[in-house]
């Protein structure tokens, strides 16, 4: 997929202020710090459009970008480490699950996983949490050229065979980076495939958003 056009859209917290749901939505997610925003940026050869941070927690709101008016990318706030209160984090966690399993257009979630480290406890029990309630998503580890192929290989062998435990079978995976932007064609052509099988979804008349 060719990228020619990638425009910010808005940003929000509540799933009924959100662009109309008529064209295909990609949502990337992962603990904060992950380099989502790097990824994203790096895909869409727009440096710049999602806003990167040294401080984890930076993404606090869907933020929703248009791409080649086609297609919607969703940057979601991370999970876990962020430095905020409590009751903020437990309200971030809200909004997210509500937006994943409320968002009929939605095609696949992509899970952001640091490629430089073993399985992380909170990234298999989200991915569990998605499996659970029956959400499409794929596995997309960063920060390839931080490390050697091989030891990433060994940590992306490792996650997935923990996945295993709950899954039969295991999502597709992408290794990427974003400093040399490897792996964002694989994904970008993943898309550009799910798009093609895109139907717009029946709107519900009075959709719950508790």
């Amino acid at each position: 997929m060719q990228i020619k056009k990638a425009e910010f859209i808005c940003s929000n917290t509540r799933v009924d202020k959100l662009p109309a749901g008529t064209l295909p939505e990609y949502a990337f997610i992962g603990r904060s710090n992950v380099g989502k925003s790097s990824l994203i940026n790096a895909m869409v050869h727009k440096k710049g459009l999602a806003k990167t941070s040294q401080k984890p927690g930076k993404t606090q709101l869907i933020n929703h970008f248009i791409i080649n008016d086609e297609w919607f990318l969703v940057d979601l706030p991370g999970y876990g480490f962020a430095k905020t209160s409590k009751a903020n984090r437990e309200a971030w966690e809200k909004f997210i699950r509500r937006y994943l399993t409320h968002r009929d257009n939605l095609q696949c979630i992509f899970v952001l996983i640091d490629s430089r480290h073993e399985p992380q406890k909170i990234d298999l029990e989200f991915c569990c949490w998605l499996g659970e309630n029956g959400l499409p998503f794929m596995l997309v580890f960063t920060k390839a050229d931080k490390q050697s192929a091989v030891k990433s290989d060994v940590n992306m062998a490792k996650f997935k065979k923990a996945l295993s435990e709950w899954f039969e079978e295991i999502p597709q995976c992408f290794l990427t980076s974003a400093e040399v932007k490897s792996g964002c064609d694989a994904i970008l052509d993943t898309i550009a495939d799910i798009n093609t099988r895109f139907v717009l979804p029946e709107i519900d008349p009075s959709p719950d958003f508790e």
